[in-house]
């Protein structure tokens, strides 16, 4: 996860990463920013890298509103367990709340399993909020195949003992 630390009088978060993106791609563009009244420094004036606070998700998230269908539900959980978030809503960024590619990986295999719909990760870079995101699942997702997904588990199981 990128996290830019911004000194800056005034908090513009979206003008910022507005023109973050016209500049740079968009895995290079912070997940968060943190702004600080001044950066940390060391006594011989360099940046306190340890100074520096943890971003908080939480504040990367959204007006709170709440999933309302089973499948919205059931989606905002595994994203909540994933990201390590007490709540997620429709309005929510999975790559805003600190999401990333391997991550993703983890919700399609979540989904797969627990629900047992085919998706490819290509549609949570497609669709990052979770109301777009259940409303492209729920068009687009097919059953998935019973053989693959019983290989897909014992391979995390396989996993998960490593």
């Amino acid at each position: 996860q990128l996290v830019a630390y911004v000194a800056a009088e005034q908090e513009q978060p979206e003008v910022l990463k507005a023109a973050l993106r016209e500049v740079l791609p968009e895995y290079m563009v912070p997940s968060f920013l943190v702004y600080l009244a001044q950066l940390p420094l060391t006594p011989n004036g360099k940046l306190d890298r340890k100074a520096l606070p943890a971003p908080d998700a939480r504040a990367q998230q959204q007006a709170y509103v709440a999933p309302q269908s089973e499948l919205e539900q059931r989606i905002a959980a595994i994203w909540q367990d994933v990201l390590g978030l007490e709540r997620i809503g429709l309005n929510d960024n999975f790559f805003e709340l600190g999401g990333h590619s391997l991550l993703v990986v983890t919700v399609v295999s979540r989904i797969q399993l627990e629900l047992g719909m085919k998706l490819t990760p290509q549609l949570i870079f497609q669709q990052p909020l979770l109301k777009d995101f259940v409303e492209h699942l729920a068009a687009d997702a097919a059953p998935v195949d019973e053989s693959r997904l019983s290989r897909l588990e014992a391979l995390l199981d396989e996993m998960e003992d490593v």
